[in-house]
């Protein structure tokens, strides 16, 4: 259960949101000066747009969150909540040496009655078969199988696992990954509905270490997971994370597992069980610690090929994108993905240049400071809000000083560049993140 002392920070961070969203409005309408151009007229009613839009995400998404959050606590507290099928976790491996171990180690640590690991090696060139393999065989009701591959990718390294496996649910994690003890017992409830297919997990960053893998830690809780909740209020999660998603295995035969077309496999497949008409939920206690990109290029790198890949996984559904034939939720979860992923970068960044440029053409600098000071302080109560939701580390909550206005933008400029490059066709290579081998 949740401690008392955090639901009064719920409330304190929600109240300075609504407080900074307001103030916000009245720094937009008070601008002291008479629009004598055009080009101003304009740039002073698209930044009001933007500040719209910017309230309505934050007040939808938070609101959402939070009723989400209560009806996890329901069910968390429902003494008939029990169902624990047998499971198995498909861990694919490619030249994991450095971390396969530690993964491997706390899979067999859970605390769940019956299950299986089934590490898929892709044709690793290190060492990871043979760490691997030190560790096969039975523990108590837990077996630990290795099985070795042609190198041809991690999603038909996953379709392998899949049609190996010996349960009918499957855990799809990632080989650099570890599991908190209780994952399986808190994710495998939700498939007491028989229209759910699939649940999302929670990630969280384990390699908490220097200022990118710290404004990472924040973003993967305050950006990333608020959205998630917001979408699983809806029973409509957009994208079931690498590092931990949970299926029915049969759902995935059915509609033929992962597909090696795009760059984002989980994007990819989670449009495909929600446009078949399955439900997806997430489950907040169901957490897979994964290490982050240390540096900024390989951060950029990633987020590169995590937007073009989102749009190759759209750009299979745009008839799903245009009407909603399988209802609102779905229509607007989609089309909430073709948003945060292209239109919103687009928004952030311009938006935040026009008014800075159009401030100083107006000869009201201190407009620049004002705006700055308000959506940081957006930023600071959304990241107390969200971090005391999750019972995170409070220390993260500093951090969202830099958040928006340097973290963000950066990696917002990423994204643009990625889907200009993505329109254009411009080639690109898969890259594999080389992991330090924080776990």
């Amino acid at each position: 259960m949740q401690r008392p002392g955090y639901y009064a920070i719920l409330i304190v961070g929600l109240t300075v949101v609504l407080a900074a969203l307001g103030s916000m409005v009245l720094l937009l309408l008070n601008i002291p000066y008479e629009f004598t151009s055009w080009w101003l007229t304009v740039g002073v009613t698209m930044l009001l747009f933007f500040l719209i839009v910017v309230i309505a995400r934050y007040i939808i998404l938070l609101w959402l969150g939070y009723l989400h959050h209560l009806e996890s606590r329901i069910e968390e507290d429902d003494p008939f909540d029990l169902f624990e099928p047998p499971v198995t976790i498909i861990v694919p491996a490619y030249n994991e040496g450095a971390v396969i171990e530690g993964a491997l180690k706390s899979l067999l640590a859970l605390d769940y009655p019956a299950y299986e690991v089934l590490v898929v090696d892709d044709g690793s060139s290190d060492d990871t078969y043979a760490r691997a393999s030190s560790l096969e065989g039975r523990y108590g009701d837990v077996v630990l199988r290795v099985v070795s591959k042609s190198n041809s990718g991690k999603a038909a390294a996953l379709n392998t696992g899949i049609s190996l496996a010996r349960h009918p649910f499957v855990l799809c994690m990632d080989g650099d990954s570890r599991l908190s003890r209780d994952t399986l017992k808190a994710a495998l409830r939700h498939f007491r509905d028989p229209h759910v297919g699939a649940v999302a997990g929670n990630v969280k960053v384990v390699n908490r270490r220097n200022l990118w893998t710290r404004l990472q830690a924040l973003e993967y809780i305050e950006g990333l997971n608020m959205a998630r909740r917001a979408q699983a209020f809806a029973r409509t999660v957009n994208i079931i994370p690498g590092p931990i998603g949970i299926f029915r295995r049969d759902v995935l035969q059915e509609l033929g597992g992962y597909e090696i077309d795009t760059y984002a496999e989980d994007a990819d497949l989670t449009l495909k069980i929600l446009t078949a008409g399955w439900q997806i939920k997430y489950e907040e206690r169901a957490i897979a610690y994964t290490e982050a990109p240390e540096g900024l290029l390989d951060l950029l790198k990633q987020r590169y090929r995590w937007t073009r890949g989102i749009l190759q996984a759209l750009g299979k559904r745009t008839s799903y994108l245009l009407s909603p034939k399988l209802g609102a939720g779905v229509w607007i979860s989609i089309n909430t993905m073709m948003f945060e992923a292209v239109i919103w970068p687009f928004v952030n960044v311009v938006g935040n240049l026009a008014f800075a440029i159009g401030a100083l053409s107006m000869g009201i600098p201190e407009y620049v400071l004002y705006w700055w000071m308000m959506l940081t302080i957006l930023d600071v109560a959304a990241a107390l809000y969200t971090v005391a939701m999750e019972e995170e580390d409070l220390m993260l909550v500093p951090y969202a000083v830099l958040y928006r206005l340097f973290f963000i933008v950066v990696v917002d400029v990423a994204k643009m560049f990625a889907t200009i490059e993505e329109l254009f066709k411009v080639r690109m290579t898969w890259g594999k993140l080389e992991r330090a081998g924080r776990l």
